[in-house]
């Protein structure tokens, strides 16, 4: 009786704490999650992105929990944050909510999530991805990225693609095969976030301020790939 007495007491004070946190829009809880898997996937001991190829990247985008569905090839969808090097104090641009649908997704095999980062190596693939759509492998050449803590060796070739993708689920992180997905700005959220419309042109290309929720994700970044004028 004195239990359920006791969590009878405390239900006042723990109630605002639950409200609070269902009351977290959806656009800070997933720049937290894209700050929290980029963080998870570096730190881990010569199986991240390698910090060279990282630190190339014109742009970095994040799509945590993408859902799939099927056996290799099957139905995917996800929601992320891109955010592309700008000439800014931040050095990185206002994060760009992103849609992530279909496409193969290498080997990953069988239904469920998978976190997935992608790394734009050159100039030409961050142009490419101010369209309103493009379709990865079609509009713009994609690599599995290689893993490791350096790939100084493979530097070459593999600047030769404009986009490295990578997956982790189940807590294996490997390089895979983006080729048929579309991915595509989704506009509806990024007016709710800086309050008015915004193109994806103006968002990558730092013609808007990025809103103080955006600091993780631009610290954990900064912390693998920092700012060099």
């Amino acid at each position: 009786m004195k239990p359920l007495l006791l969590i009878c007491a405390l239900m006042p004070a723990l109630t605002p704490v639950f409200a609070a946190d269902s009351e977290v829009p959806e656009h800070n809880k997933r720049i937290l999650e894209s700050a929290h898997v980029l963080g998870e996937i570096m730190g881990a001991d010569d199986k991240g992105i390698p910090r060279d190829l990282l630190q190339k990247a014109q742009c970095v985008g994040i799509v945590p929990n993408l859902k799939r569905a099927g056996f290799i090839v099957g139905a995917k969808y996800g929601k992320g944050e891109l955010t592309c090097r700008v000439d800014n104090a931040e050095g990185w641009s206002a994060p760009s909510t992103i849609r992530v649908e279909g496409g193969s997704i290498g080997l990953q095999i069988g239904a469920g999530e998978t976190d997935l980062v992608f790394i734009v190596m050159n100039r030409s693939g961050m142009e490419k991805l101010t369209r309103d759509k493009f379709t990865v492998g079609g509009d713009a050449s994609v690599m599995a990225g290689p893993v490791g803590r350096t790939a100084e060796a493979q530097t070459d070739a593999l600047m030769k693609a404009e986009i490295l993708a990578y997956s982790r689920s189940h807590g294996v992180f490997a390089g895979i095969s983006l080729d048929g997905a579309t991915l595509r700005p989704d506009k509806d959220d990024n007016a709710k976030i800086y309050g008015h419309p915004v193109s994806q042109e103006e968002l990558l290309h730092g013609r808007v301020p990025a809103t103080a929720d955006a600091r993780p994700l631009f610290e954990e970044i900064n912390k693998w790939a920092p700012y060099k004028k």
